[in-house]
């Protein structure tokens, strides 16, 4: 898989791409924390101690929550 054209975000900027959605960075910063039990660690990129969000997983993760009614 390339991921030349991947979109990835810094978890502050998070909320700003999703306005409707009513993200925060906490609410980022909770799903990253708990990324084992709900799934969410899909949608995680480290590198060192940085920690980026990939944008198309996470959309694919947010359909995925969606669809199971958000449990």
């Amino acid at each position: 898989m390339t991921h030349s054209n991947r979109r990835l975000s810094t978890v502050k900027n998070v909320p700003s791409k999703y306005p409707d959605a009513n993200f925060t960075q906490s609410s980022i910063r909770w799903l990253i924390f708990n990324a084992k039990e709900n799934g969410f660690s899909s949608c995680i990129v480290r590198i060192g101690r940085k920690v980026l969000i990939d944008l198309d997983s996470f959309e694919d993760w947010l359909d995925e929550q969606a669809a199971q009614g958000g449990q």
